[in-house]
């Protein structure tokens, strides 16, 4: 036993002996010697050879001398800047994680506070003795001017109500000649009437974006600073259809679907129905073109209460685009679910508009890829047109534009070879690729926008700049530094100089952050 802890504390000694010589020798080689050898290039090197500098040595030995002073003193700010970027980085990410959580505490309060307000609203109902009849009289399109008999007691009342509105017909979409208009003609008239009816001023290239945003996807994201007129655009755009936007107030608390949809009250054994659901129930009934506006809807996550509809449309069948609402299904059931589940439509999209700023959430990569984002940077300078009426437009009309388009002006061979050179090009500096969806997208987009007035290229610079190099966002920015430089001259070799303004522009103000 004495033995062994002998042995245990010349062991200890021996490791702290080394420890300690292991830093002495750092001291010595970093600020010893270098002292030494300053010492020794000033009086023992330079004393040997001055004597024969003359004046051209010694002008050489000044300006040699204030070369290397000035190259040590580079290598030392560079040092400088690496441990101060690394430093702020890493406060960054860590005040990040520290964001996330308390975010993550607050979401799982909110969700408590959510299900005690649901079971309190449930018993009040429950302990209700019942209402009274009501009868509603509807006139107008579709309605006829009918009475409409009281769903009070149905358990989807709202949607039971829009059966009785309608009488269970689809409301046909009746157009004349006038109604029957190009691309460009429907652009110019939009234009028109949101200025001369509305008070309402775009520009052409920006309606140009919306609609063949339409003819690639059914979530378009019209996002910027608030007062551009980013609500405004759905709204004049759905009453130049002769119809009415839903706008739907998206709410910090919303956590899941049951907050876009509704739920079933298990306590009254009836469905909480939603404006939204009502909405997209309503278009079932319509042959024309219909926009469900989502009004700031990053202010919750996106990814977590549209989930299920950024799914399903994903779908290529259509007629698979089913929202499962109940599991079991009664006879006074609306007309259109279809054993419990409702069809999304495909006369209908969803416009969300969204704030940049800290009170809302960032817009994921899933929204962004299965989306197609307008960006409002500036209020829309009135201009006069002359007095114009809205138009008559079926769905099935404006979908039969898209595809004459995609017919007329298919993407060109030439602007295929040099995009899929530019996503090599990606993949081997940033890792990051195109995707079949964007690939898909850009198929749809560029016709219907070269139809409307554009430009391929300038449709290409769009999908670059809003859906591809909008990823780098979430790149560590502060090592890209060479390879972005490198891409704005990747893009000048492919497309030409000043051809792809946007997307350069983009890169520039990335570079500016770091």
């Amino acid at each position: 036993m004495a033995a062994f802890a002998r042995y245990f504390l010349e062991l200890f000694a021996q490791i702290w002996r080394d420890i300690v010589a292991w830093f002495k020798g750092l001291w010595t080689t970093l600020f010893v010697n270098v002292f030494h050898n300053i010492v020794n290039y000033c009086t023992n090197i330079l004393g040997d050879y001055k004597k024969d500098f003359g004046f051209v040595g010694w002008l050489l030995w000044v300006f040699s001398s204030l070369l290397i002073i000035a190259l040590i003193a580079f290598l030392l700010f560079r040092l400088y800047l690496l441990i101060r970027r690394y430093v702020i980085v890493r406060k960054t990410e860590i005040e990040k994680d520290d964001l996330r959580e308390e975010i993550a505490i607050l979401n799982e309060k909110v969700a408590q506070a959510i299900n005690e307000k649901n079971s309190i609203l449930a018993l009040k109902v429950s302990q209700y003795n019942g209402t009274a009849p009501i009868t509603q009289a509807y006139g107008g399109s579709g309605g006829g001017g009918r009475s409409v008999p009281d769903t009070s007691e149905a358990r989807f009342s709202k949607l039971a109500a829009i059966d009785a509105k309608y009488g269970g017909s689809v409301l046909d979409v009746e157009m004349t000649i006038d109604d029957m208009v190009t691309l460009p003609e429907l652009i110019e008239r939009f234009l028109n009437y949101s200025s001369s009816r509305l008070h309402l001023y775009y520009k052409a290239p920006t309606i140009r974006y919306f609609f063949a945003g339409m003819a690639a996807s059914k979530i378009i994201i019209l996002e910027g600073v608030s007062g551009t007129g980013k609500t405004s655009l759905p709204y004049a755009m759905s009453k130049f259809f002769k119809n009415n936007a839903e706008i739907v107030s998206v709410q910090p608390s919303w956590r899941d679907r049951a907050e876009l949809l509704g739920y079933l009250n298990e306590f009254t054994k009836k469905f909480n129905e939603t404006d939204f659901l009502k909405a997209v129930y309503e278009v079932l009934y319509r042959k024309d073109i219909n926009y469900i506006v989502l009004d700031e809807m990053n202010l919750a996550r996106i990814e977590y209460y549209f989930a299920e509809f950024l799914s399903i449309m994903e779908m290529p069948d259509p007629s698979e685009w089913k929202i499962d609402l109940v599991s079991n299904v009664l006879d006074d059931d609306p007309k259109m679910l279809v054993n419990g589940k409702l069809l999304v439509p495909q006369n209908v999209w969803f416009i969300g508009t969204a704030n940049k700023d800290d009170s809302t959430f960032t817009i994921t990569d899933k929204v962004y890829d299965r989306a197609m984002p307008i960006e409002f940077l500036k209020k829309g300078e009135a201009f006069d047109a002359p007095p114009t009426d809205p138009i008559n437009m079926s769905y099935d009309y404006l979908n039969n534009l898209f595809n004459q388009a995609r017919e007329d002006y298919p993407v060109s061979d030439a602007l295929l070879d040099r995009f899929s050179k530019l996503d090599e090009f990606m993949i081997d500096h940033f890792k990051l690729a195109f995707g079949n969806r964007i690939i898909k997208q850009l198929y749809d987009f560029i016709p219907v926008f070269v139809a409307c007035g554009g430009t391929e290229l300038d449709a290409l610079d769009y999908i670059l700049a809003r859906k591809i190099l909008r990823k780098f966002e979430s790149l560590n920015l502060a090592f890209l530094k060479d390879e972005l430089a490198e891409l704005i001259l990747e893009l000048q070799r492919r497309f030409g100089k000043g051809r792809l303004p946007e997307s350069t522009e983009y890169i520039k103000s990335l570079q500016k952050m770091i």
